[in-house]
């Protein structure tokens, strides 16, 4: 008689750290794109308005795998959903390898943003499950620090294989479809740390909401979202042409670096702001948001490379310690219950932001010109972060006090504050990170994630 032996799981720490590095390997391949759609365009010769469509399908796809099994791992497990998305991970890196036309690329970053969809969510809630403990700060840092880290290596690591290796539409699709099989095969001795439970088609209905006691603090938030997101999709969609059609840099590097420099800032500045009251990081978030895209308009005008890449860092920290502010007050006035579908609201606008004013400028870009189009842009965001700004000064930002604990198996509603905390934005990320995934990004006009 066959006797089958039980498969030995690696060790909870090693199995945390493999969630991380798959974490930052999905949002790494998301970025990678970006330098090479400047090829693509010269190779294939399309117009921006079709680089904005291979955004917009990205974007679409990843936020309907949010949507829809956003959820799904909490009822069949971590692994199955992991291990699924990794695959179809690694057939979009085989389509990108392959491709010979307009068709395969948007064929790709659809699967790219499903995957990346799916995936993330069921690596946010692991980092939670496999933490050293239920209230350690590594699992939520990890899940706030390692997207922006991965976009911004991604972005520099294709940009270096564009410019200086050889085929470069090829070799950096050829080596994340090794990494991403390794790593399907790797998940499968992860530790599960959830029990399979009833409710799994009940939780591919999507749902989003905003809890009564939160209406107002999202309403008042929305500035900051839009802003923030509308920045990213501002750099990554005419970043990489503002530095060869602009500042005349013909160098696919450069163009990378605007993406990394955004996002590593980003990062930098989370990380900086993490434990301060929110209503002051959102002032200040916003702040050099404005400033940083006021500044990103003059160095176009100069033009100024120096100034330029100073701008974007100024921004790029807006954009971090803005948006995590921001979102870290609304996790704290969400329950357990009401939490997944407040963020996938707050997602939904961010997206849309990041999206749809992107669209909009390709399409602008052939009547305007690019320096006009990224003129009107970069005012809009200013204006929104401007009111941002007023509204994180005007407005009371909620906190929880230092004893609620948020994590990823609260079962309980979190205590409604009582005085600020400067906890508070902490904890609120903490609840952010358990419940919702890191986000990518897309492109046109060459740059995408």
């Amino acid at each position: 008689m066959h006797v089958r032996h039980p498969v030995r799981r690696i060790p909870r720490p090693v199995g945390f750290w493999l969630l991380a590095v798959t974490l930052l390997a999905i949002l790494a391949a998301s970025a990678a794109p970006s330098p090479l759609y400047v090829v693509y365009q010269q190779r294939w010769g399309f117009s921006a308005t079709v680089l904005t469509t291979i955004f917009a399908v990205y974007v679409l796809a990843l936020l309907i795998a949010l949507l829809i099994v956003g959820g799904l791992s909490d009822h069949i497990g971590r692994r199955p959903v992991l291990a699924a998305a990794l695959i179809v991970e690694a057939a979009s890196m085989v389509v990108f390898l392959t491709a010979d036309g307009v068709g395969p690329l948007l064929l790709a970053r659809v699967l790219q943003g499903l995957a990346t969809g799916a995936a993330v969510g069921a690596i946010s809630a692991g980092l939670l499950d496999l933490q050293p403990s239920p209230t350690s700060p590594l699992g939520p840092l990890l899940n706030t620090v390692t997207p922006a880290v991965g976009l911004a290596a991604g972005a520099l690591g294709t940009g270096l294989l564009v410019q200086y290796a050889p085929a470069p539409t090829a070799l950096v699709f050829a080596l994340f479809t090794a990494v991403f099989v390794l790593l399907a095969a790797a998940v499968f001795f992860l530790p599960e740390p959830v029990t399979p439970r009833p409710g799994a088609w009940a939780s591919l209905r999507p749902r989003v909401a905003v809890p009564p006691q939160a209406r107002r603090t999202f309403l008042t938030a929305v500035p900051s979202f839009v802003a923030t997101w509308a920045l990213g999709g501002l750099h990554l969609a005419l970043g990489p042409s503002l530095t060869t059609e602009v500042l005349r840099i013909d160098n696919h590097l450069v163009g990378g670096l605007v993406v990394t420099t955004l996002f590593g800032a980003g990062a930098v500045a989370s990380l900086l702001v993490r434990n301060r009251a929110p209503r002051r990081v959102t002032a200040f978030g916003t702040l050099a948001l404005a400033a940083g895209t006021g500044l990103t308009l003059l160095a176009l005008a100069g033009p100024s490379t120096p100034l330029f890449f100073v701008a974007t860092a100024l921004a790029g920290a807006g954009f971090g310690s803005s948006f995590l502010s921001a979102f870290g007050s609304l996790a704290a006035l969400a329950g357990p219950t009401e939490r997944a579908k407040l963020f996938a609201t707050v997602y939904i606008v961010s997206y849309l932001a990041f999206s749809v004013p992107a669209v909009l400028a390709g399409l602008a870009v052939p009547s305007l010109g690019l320096y006009a189009t990224t003129t009107i842009y970069g005012a809009v965001v200013i204006v929104l972060a401007l009111l941002a700004t007023v509204s994180a000064a005007t407005v009371r930002m909620p906190t929880v006090t230092a004893s609620t604990v948020i994590a990823s198996s609260a079962d309980r509603v979190p205590a409604m504050p009582t005085r600020p905390q400067a906890s508070g934005l902490a904890q609120g990320q903490e609840a952010m990170a358990a419940q919702l995934p890191a986000t990518g990004s897309g492109t046109s006009s060459g740059s995408g994630i």
